[in-house]
């Protein structure tokens, strides 16, 4: 038998505010990381991997100064579901199936 285990989190004004400034963060990072991807295509028709992005965050942290404050690994994560949602998109068109392009997240909410 699996057992899953569900966590509150009640965080203060500060903590929320915080949450909430990274949760900003992380939209515009994923929002760029589309855009990135399209234009690349679109221009030049080449497409951009995850691994091109992600060796992009240094330059990017030096740049954006907020991106310091923010964990490594939780950038990383942002990439890789920009990247999960390009695969899916094009294993649905190899199916056939409906086709959905990935889309920019406009409203993100703690």
């Amino acid at each position: 038998m699996l057992k899953a285990y569900k966590y509150r989190l009640y965080p203060t004004c500060k903590q929320a505010s915080t949450l909430q400034w990274t949760l900003d963060r992380c939209r515009e990072l994923y929002n760029a990381a589309l855009q990135e991807r399209r234009d690349a295509y679109r221009m030049v028709g080449k497409s951009i991997t995850y691994y091109n992005q992600a060796n992009q965050l240094p330059e990017i942290k030096e740049i954006r100064e907020e991106y310091k404050d923010i964990h490594s690994q939780v950038l990383q994560d942002v990439l890789r579901k920009a990247d999960k949602a390009f695969k899916a998109f094009f294993a649905r068109c190899k199916r056939g199936k409906t086709l959905g392009y990935p889309v920019r997240r406009i409203v993100g909410s703690y």
